[in-house]
């Protein structure tokens, strides 16, 4: 590749921090709320502009409950449930056969609801901030290089916490990283979207009641007849379309009821290939992704109950990515763990959503259950052999096959909250987050709510 010489010059310091959060999604956020406090200057920076992250791209929340019907995420992500649900922009946790349960939420009323916590807590919020490069002095993180608007600046941290997804402080501050299966192959991100004017009673009856025309990959009946619900199936009217002659990039209609009585959320685009981690793949993706939906919508409207009048209401601001960078931490958490059920005497958080792999070729996904569900150790937030750092969120300690069920919004909050809780106890403690007391960090986050088994 062509190169040219960079001038060296001087960065200014825009601030100086005690926990710097990367990244404003489902863990960024609860890794700043639970930061804060005790006095400590706490900052989150977000490259878009709004909080929320996957949590406004119209996903509903999986995996609050685990396989018994138990909640088993509660605390601060419990919390921001139930300042949506004031509002009515947020639904019950309802259990769900394939996806232990979803909880429909507002995309808008999530970014109003998480810069008002911001505001509450104290936390220093920069939008429009894109990270650059990670500070490292030794072997420890000393904060990052942003860039925006007002150039290129530095925000010196005592801890930083990398929400970024795609584990980008991590990456260049030196950690080992891996992407995707042996193969390097990562599960296909999807681009959501929404319709409106769909008759859901429609869709509702025929699934219920014609069982033996609608194939629905798991179809308990009680599931669709009343509430919210995710339809998993109709693979016969898939095959009907594609031999119609429509290009339908998946092997089964993906539905999921909104809040509005005729909204509709499709999960069915899909590019494989993508990388986000590069932002020609990602372009991309976010292009291929936007082609599809017109025929998706078109195959809808054509093939399925319910969607006759249907109009397409919005697409998603970004597209979901399933899978990119994980850290190679202290403890790299795997599929046999979670279907094992195992327990960890450092756990920080519990998580009970199955193995999920969206496969890297071809339209279809694999699940593997848990008889009930897993405990995820600490270990998992820790790089090795780098300081002053903590990851949180997708971009945890976890192989490939693990992180297809750790991916979920639900239990990132979970792991955000935990990191936040563990920058701020170990500053307090005067030492580093990987030599922290973890029993005193497990006592926090009981006291504060969470669930630990």
């Amino acid at each position: 590749m062509k190169t040219i010489k960079e001038p060296a010059r001087d960065i200014p310091v825009r601030a100086e921090a005690d926990v710097l959060v990367v990244g404003g999604g489902p863990a960024g956020i609860m890794a700043a709320e639970a930061a804060a406090g005790d006095g400590l200057r706490v900052m989150l920076v977000e490259s878009r502009g709004f909080l929320g992250g996957n949590l406004t791209i119209g996903l509903p929340i999986l995996g609050f409950l685990g396989r018994k019907g138990n909640q088993i995420i509660e605390g601060s992500a419990q919390r921001f449930i139930d300042r949506l649900r004031a509002r009515g922009a947020a639904s019950e946790h309802r259990p769900c056969k394939n996806h232990m349960s979803l909880t429909i939420i507002d995309e808008e009323e999530v970014k109003r609801t998480a810069l008002e916590i911001m505001e509450e807590k104290g936390v220093e919020v920069l939008l429009y901030t894109f990270f650059a490069d990670a500070i490292r002095e030794g072997d420890a993180v000393k904060g990052v290089v942003v860039e925006s608007k007002a150039g290129r600046e530095a925000i010196l941290a005592k801890t930083v916490i990398d929400c970024t997804g795609d584990g980008d402080v991590a990456f260049r501050a030196g950690v080992e990283c891996c992407k995707g299966d042996a193969e390097g192959g990562m599960q296909p991100p999807t681009l959501m979207f929404c319709m409106k004017g769909v008759d859901v009673q429609r869709l509702r009856d025929a699934i219920v009641g014609h069982p033996d025309v609608y194939d629905m990959d798991v179809m308990p009946p009680e599931q669709f007849r009343t509430g919210k619900f995710i339809t998993v199936g109709l693979r016969t009217q898939i095959r009907q379309a594609q031999a119609a002659g429509y290009r339908i990039p998946v092997a089964r209609t993906i539905l999921i009821t909104g809040l509005a009585d005729d909204e509709i959320w499709v999960n069915m685009t899909r590019v494989s290939g993508v990388d986000s981690t590069r932002p020609e793949s990602y372009t991309y993706g976010e292009i291929e992704g936007r082609k599809q939906i017109y025929e998706i919508a078109h195959y809808l409207r054509e093939f399925v109950p319910g969607f006759a009048d249907a109009r397409i209401e919005k697409v998603a601001p970004f597209m979901g990515i399933r899978e990119s960078r994980v850290i190679v931490g202290r403890y790299v958490l795997t599929a046999e763990d979670i279907i094992a059920c195992r327990r960890f005497g450092d756990a920080i958080a519990v998580a009970g959503y199955p193995v999920d792999i969206h496969h890297a070729k071809g339209g279809d996904c694999t699940m593997h259950f848990c008889d009930d569900s897993y405990d995820i150790p600490y270990r998992c937030l820790l790089p090795e052999r780098v300081a002053g750092l903590l990851v949180a969120g997708r971009c945890s300690s976890m192989n490939h096959e693990a992180m297809a069920s750790t991916r979920v919004m639900s239990t990132c909050m979970a792991l955000g909250e935990a990191a936040g809780r563990a920058a701020r106890l170990a500053l307090k403690a005067g030492v580093q987050p990987a030599d922290l007391d973890v029993e005193a960090l497990r006592a926090e986050l009981r006291a504060t709510g969470a669930y630990l088994g």
